[in-house]
Order: C-alpha cells, then sequence, then structure tokens
C-alpha cells in the first residue's frame, strides 16, 4: 500500500517505498487493507493545494514528509463512504480546501484503491446514466412544455451547468427530482454549498435559487414527475435554503397534489428545526422525511449549523411527529472520519434515533476544509473507534434501521398510503 502523491503540474506518481497514510481527524494512522475498496467508477483523483504529502517509512514505521510535492485524495462517487482522509500536513495553514470530501488513496497490487466502504447501490447516481446529450435534448423538451415555470429553468441549469443528478432526473422523468422552494434558511451551516459570507474563505460551488416560486409552479413541477410507483418529488436542494421556510406554498401545493393522483412519493430533505411548519407538511401528505444532520450532540450541532431560532431539540421532536404519522424518516448523516466515531458521538446518536424513530440512515461525506472544522467543534471526549467499527456498532445496536446513502422507495407495509 504505497504513497500516492503528485508534482506541481498535477502529475500522480506512487512511491516506490513509502507506505500510505490517512487521516483520522488530526491523527495520521496507518491504513489497514480492510479499510481499502478498489477506486470506484466514478471517483477521481486530486491534488491537495497548499499540502505535503506525508507516508510511512517501511523500515522504522516513523511518518515521513514528502517535500516538495502535493499531497492526493479521492472524491468519491454517491453511494461510498469515506473512512480516512488522505495523510498530508498544510503548508499554509490559513489557506482552505475547496468544498469536497477527499479520501485516502494509495497504489497497491499495480492499482489506485481508496479508504473506503460501499454503503449503497450507485447505479442511479452513476454519471454514465445521464449522456450529457440526451439530457440537453429532453431539457428542451421540457422547457418548450413549461416555458412559463421559473423551477424548471433553474432546475435546467443545475442539470447542465452543476451536472446535479436530482435535477438531471425532473427531465429524465425517473427517480428521485428536485423541487428547489426556498431562497431563506433559518440556519448558517458552515459548509454550505450555496451561500457562504464572503470572508468564509471558501466560495460556494453552488448558486442558490433568487426567487420564491408559487403554488401553480410547484404543482406543475409534481405532477409532471409523479407518474409512477417509484418517482419520488424531492424538496430541499443543495441550490435552495430550508425548505420548510416556505409551507405556505408547500402545504396547499401537497394537497392539490394528492387531490389529483396518488403517484410516486413526496420527500422534504429539512434541517427540521420549525417544528410547526413540519407538523404542517405532513399533515398535508407528506410521505418521505430526510433530516440533515452531522450530531446529535448540542455543541456540536450548533457549531455547525449555527441554527437561527431552533435548537436540536426541535429537530427531534419533529422527526418524532413525522414517525408518529406514518412518515419514512430517515436522517443525512454528514460523515467526517475522526468525529463521527467518536465513543459520545455514537452514543447521542444512537439515542437520538431511538427516540425518533428513525429507519434509515444515509452516510454523506461531508464536504469541508479539515482543518477549519475540526478546530470549530468539540474536542474528542473518549475512545475514537475509526468509521469501520463506528459503522458497525450501528449495525448491531440498531438492527431494524438501514443503513446506506440515498433515499429510497420503502417497502410498502412501511408507508402510510399502502394502496400506492
Amino acid at each position: 500500500m504505497y504513497l500516492v502523491y503528485a508534482d506541481e503540474q498535477g502529475r500522480v506518481y506512487d512511491h516506490p517505498e513509502a507506505y500510505a497514510v490517512g487521516r483520522n481527524g488530526e491523527m495520521l494512522t496507518e491504513i489497514l487493507e480492510e479499510e481499502l475498496i478498489p477506486l470506484p467508477e466514478g471517483a477521481t483523483l486530486v491534488s491537495l493545494p497548499d499540502t505535503v504529502p506525508v507516508g510511512m517509512d517501511p523500515d522504522t514505521g516513523e511518518m515521513m514528509r514528502l517535500d516538495g510535492f502535493t499531497a492526493v485524495g479521492a472524491l468519491l462517487p454517491q453511494g461510498f463512504t469515506r473512512l480516512l482522509l488522505p495523510g498530508y500536513v498544510k503548508t499554509d495553514k490559513q489557506k482552505k480546501f475547496p468544498l469536497f470530501g477527499y479520501t485516502a488513496v494509495v497504489w497497491k497490487d499495480g492499482a489506485f484503491w481508496t479508504a473506503a466502504r460501499q454503503s449503497d447501490d450507485p447505479y442511479q447516481w452513476n454519471p454514465l446514466n445521464f449522456p450529457m446529450e440526451e439530457l440537453k435534448s429532453r431539457v428542451e423538451q421540457t422547457l418548450s412544455m413549461f416555458p412559463e415555470n421559473r423551477i424548471l429553468r433553474h432546475l435546467s441549469h443545475c442539470a447542465l451547468e452543476y451536472e446535479c443528478l436530482t435535477a438531471s432526473n425532473n427531465f429524465f422523468h425517473r427517480w428521485e427530482g428536485s423541487l428547489p422552494v426556498s431562497y431563506t434558511c433559518n440556519a448558517g451551516c458552515y459548509g454550505c454549498i450555496s451561500e457562504q459570507p464572503e470572508d468564509s474563505g471558501f466560495p460556494s460551488p453552488q448558486t442558490r435559487m433568487n426567487f420564491k416560486p408559487t403554488e401553480d409552479e410547484l404543482v406543475e413541477v409534481m405532477l409532471h414527475h409523479l407518474k409512477t410507483p417509484e418517482s419520488i418529488i424531492s424538496f430541499g436542494q443543495g441550490c435552495e435554503g430550508e425548505p420548510s421556510t416556505m409551507a405556505g406554498i408547500i402545504v396547499p401545493a401537497i394537497r392539490r397534489v394528492r387531490q389529483k393522483t396518488d403517484m410516486g412519493l413526496i420527500n422534504i430533505n429539512t434541517n427540521a428545526g420549525l417544528t410547526d411548519h413540519i407538523k404542517g407538511i405532513v399533515d398535508a401528505g407528506l410521505d418521505l422525511m430526510r433530516v440533515s444532520i452531522i450530531s446529535a450532540i448540542d455543541e456540536h450541532y450548533n457549531a455547525y449549523y449555527r441554527p437561527r431560532g431552533y435548537t436540536l431539540e426541535n429537530v427531534a421532536r419533529s422527526a418524532e411527529y413525522a414517525a408518529s404519522k406514518g412518515v419514512y424518516t430517515s436522517i443525512n448523516y454528514l460523515c467526517f472520519p475522526g468525529v463521527f466515531d467518536r465513543e459520545e458521538e455514537i452514543e447521542a446518536m444512537i439515542n437520538f434515533i431511538r427516540r425518533t424513530g428513525i429507519r434509515l440512515i444515509q452516510l454523506r461525506n461531508l464536504n469541508i476544509d479539515p482543518e477549519s472544522y475540526l478546530e470549530m467543534i468539540p474536542k474528542a471526549q473518549g475512545e475514537v473507534f475509526g468509521m469501520k467499527q463506528a459503522i458497525e456498532i450501528y449495525q448491531q445496536e440498531l438492527p431494524d434501521v438501514v443503513i446506506g446513502s440515498f433515499t429510497h422507495v420503502p417497502p410498502k407495509e412501511l408507508l402510510r398510503r399502502k394502496n400506492m
């Protein structure tokens, strides 16, 4: 398992002697065979700016710097969970990485391998299923059908420019499609991908929607997409703020749609902080709810989400209410090696899941500058198990909870609308 590194021109090399190491939080650590999988199809190798790669001397076991070169990491496709960060040290601690999830990569048996696990079936999120020429044609066709719908115009930009697969599904007319609705948010997430303060040090990779859609526009998009039992339409996208802030138009839109069709599923991706708004959306006919969360510990949660006018307790109450009404609930769990796997984090999250009736854990790699994130959250209080063992603990402690990466169509018996 040899060190992978890059030169100033971005050319990638494998070291003939030095072993690769990874980082679990701040700690450099040996990479174990059981933590490696072949580099998945669709993964990308990237050099980490302003870094020096670190490897291990095979004779002494000591860490060694490779000055004059740059560390390399892998960006994983959806459905794969990172187990370790790349091994590196920064040459300029003031510089911040772009908002991606960097994963340790090694050279082994004549090929690239990465410290990760497959958490879900990536088929529906494989870019090869989204050929650009066909997408362009479908975008033109859809926009000609709905020339006044601003949401679809906005989604056409997301699909063609950002290559957002969820937005693209609206035009391929399948699987989980986007329904962005909100340009405002009740949180100031440190790693927000659509809105960052000018002095944050890293630009947002996406542009947030800048208009308030109408109820009619929502209904139009929903009815256009919800044509099969497997169709999912989802409020709460990366290009918007918190969707529940727009409950005033979401609630009547859902009711109108459900008066016309019982086909497909209506989902909301939400921070779930506005409990009264969530209750209204649930009562209108919501099928699925995915709650974005990074920790079930108040201090950690608040440091990252910077909530405005709500608390983690509000989040728990929203999830409890949705589950009590038969909504299939999941968490969008933002994972970071060295934090996700802390003893106190695991204990708190297991208690949260048991209390709220969450049925699915969607493991998502946290896209963040590691140093910035580690500086802002509490230090570890107990044992740090490693990502692989932490996931195994969840499997043991929550045997009835599914661990994956995506929103899925649940079994009919778990849905409140069982006549689908």
